[in-house]
């Protein structure tokens, strides 16, 4: 819906009284309360509000968000699609191109009723039914940005001039699942994530002080690492943001050759899904973005739900497995986004 005003929600801080929308990130270290959206392949959204305040997520109301059948949904890549990709990820593993490179598939449904669809209903529901720490809504129709998240991934946190990364990789469904294929791919992507951050952090400033690190959401469990450095004081938004996105848990190792692989197996875009969203107090000098991941988005010119899914594809991996790792991360969440999730666990199911 087109008069739907500008918001942002991000856990228990709401922003509104949009003032400006930049999509240059030096603004980020000008004055002001921002709310982040960069997509995956480069778009940026930045939009200042001056009204921030702080107050609960507000219980889903009946009827307020009517999503997609759980049936609806259709994906950009299918199974055989998909798997295929996983092999051909492996042989380029094999020629020695790449160490790892995530493959995803972006889900697609129509909305019912598109011009009543608003992602901050949604969010309510997916506060409900998946908590994530980095949940979030940026609303902003006129600019083409309608987010819902549940991420459960830190990108980035800035406290002054600390610089703060929580990359996530290796998934199970209980902690017993994960593999040491898991373990291999975190440490992977730590040592790509600290050579991001070390590309603008002072020398020999940069850590890890918490590797592998086991965590429960719903559904499911994550390894996460932290990496953490202190910026170099003629270093900006802009610095910070060359030097780190895409995220690397999202793209591979190296991420240049992983770059590569994937805009050649993939079909669609992935938009606002792997790219960053949060904010950003620049007054305050504090920040957090999210990786996109459990986000759903709007597609307002096509009346579509878009979602995304994916898995990290190293040497160890099989074909079906990681298939079915991009299935246990979506069905939580798609059925949640159609309104059939009950604590009785309902999953949904993909296309």
């Amino acid at each position: 819906m087109h008069d739907l005003a500008p918001l942002a929600r991000f856990g228990r801080l709401v922003a509104s009284d949009l003032r400006d929308v930049t999509s240059d990130p030096e603004a980020l270290d000008s004055a002001g309360f921002w709310a982040v959206s960069a997509d995956f392949e480069g778009r940026l959204v930045c939009a200042r509000f001056a009204d921030v305040r702080t107050e609960a997520v507000p219980a889903p109301l009946p009827g307020a968000w009517r999503g997609p059948g759980p049936d609806a949904w259709t994906s950009s890549l299918d199974r055989a699609a998909y798997t295929a990709g996983v092999r051909r990820i492996r042989d380029h593993i094999a020629a020695g191109e790449v160490y790892q490179a995530n493959l995803c598939r972006v889900l697609s449904a129509p909305l019912p009723d598109p011009e009543s669809a608003d992602v901050d209903a949604l969010t309510a529901l997916l506060a409900r039914g998946n908590p994530a720490p980095y949940a979030g809504t940026i609303r902003l129709p006129a600019h083409g940005v309608e987010i819902a998240t549940a991420s459960p991934e830190l990108f980035l946190r800035r406290t002054g001039r600390i610089v703060e990364s929580g990359p996530i990789k290796g998934t199970g469904r209980t902690a017993a699942d994960l593999l040491e294929k898991d373990y291999a791919e975190n440490v992977m992507i730590v040592d790509l994530v600290r050579n991001d951050v070390g590309r603008v952090c002072a020398t020999g400033s940069v850590s890890v002080p918490a590797l592998c690190a086991v965590e429960e959401h719903p559904g499911l469990v994550h390894l996460v690492s932290t990496v953490r450095g202190e910026l170099r004081e003629d270093a900006g938004w802009r610095d910070l943001l060359d030097a780190t996105f895409p995220p690397g848990s999202v793209t591979g190792a190296p991420k240049s050759s992983a770059l590569r692989i994937i805009e050649a197996l993939e079909s669609a875009p992935r938009g606002p899904y792997c790219g960053g969203i949060g904010w950003v107090d620049a007054d305050r000098g504090t920040a957090e973005l999210a990786v996109g991941i459990r986000t759903f988005w709007i597609d307002r010119p096509q009346g579509l739900l878009r979602f995304g899914t994916g898995a990290g594809i190293t040497w160890g991996s099989d074909p079906e497995g990681e298939w079915a790792e991009t299935e246990l991360k979506a069905s939580r969440l798609l059925a949640v986004a159609s309104g059939e999730y009950a604590h009785s666990g309902h999953s949904g199911r993909t296309a």
